[in-house]
């Protein structure tokens, strides 16, 4: 079975064929019919897997309560990418940044250093991404705090680590199961079950 069998792809479609050296974090806006939240690791594009109904529910969780529960100056936004640098152009599911790094209605990524919180949800395809290899491309480009999100039993625990800025690396500074609450970088007091819609009464 062939690829355009698999994909209803006909015979004359192109695969984008990587340039000598890998793409660079600007070809991301250039390459047309890339499908949604394709991310740059290493000068190689990733495509990710369908979003799972745990997956969409996390991410509106979060999303919504860092909205409510940040300082004015700060604003919470979903799937957008951090160009961390010439070959790594990640998309964390949530990002937590200042109202200020707004550089327009078509803007499609932030500088690292406007990143105060990144989130990843983790899939069954981003297992490996999210626990190895984005970490410590998120310290090394001094975002100062980053939280994994995995599922246990359908509720989410999040991981949740800080910069050490001297090494240029995370500390784990506590797992949450069931409510996320923290002093650092703000108040955060978020009930994780709430991931489940709200049931009619009887």
């Amino acid at each position: 079975m062939n690829a355009e069998r698999d994909y209803g792809l006909d015979e004359h479609y192109e695969w984008a064929r990587p340039p000598v050296g890998g793409w660079v974090a600007d070809d991301l806006d250039k390459l047309p019919n890339l499908p949604p939240h394709t991310e740059l690791i290493d000068g190689t594009l990733v495509l990710v897997s369908p979003r799972t109904r745990f997956h969409a529910r996390t991410v509106r969780l979060l999303e919504n309560e860092l909205i409510t529960q940040a300082p004015t100056h700060l604003e919470a936004i979903r799937e957008m990418t951090t160009k961390l640098d010439r070959k790594n152009r990640p998309e964390p599911d949530v990002l937590v940044v200042p109202v200020d790094a707004d550089t327009g209605s078509g803007q499609t990524w932030f500088e690292p250093e406007d990143v105060l919180i990144a989130v990843e949800v983790v899939s069954d395809d981003s297992v490996a991404r999210d626990r190895d290899i984005k970490p410590p491309k998120y310290a090394r480009a001094g975002i100062p705090h980053y939280w994994r999100v995995e599922a246990n039993d359908g509720l989410p625990v999040v991981y949740v680590y800080e910069l050490d800025p001297a090494s240029r690396s995370y500390a784990l500074t506590g797992i949450h199961h069931a409510r996320l609450k923290l002093v650092t970088p703000f108040a955060i007091d978020i009930d994780l079950t709430a991931i489940h819609p709200r049931r009619p009464s009887p």
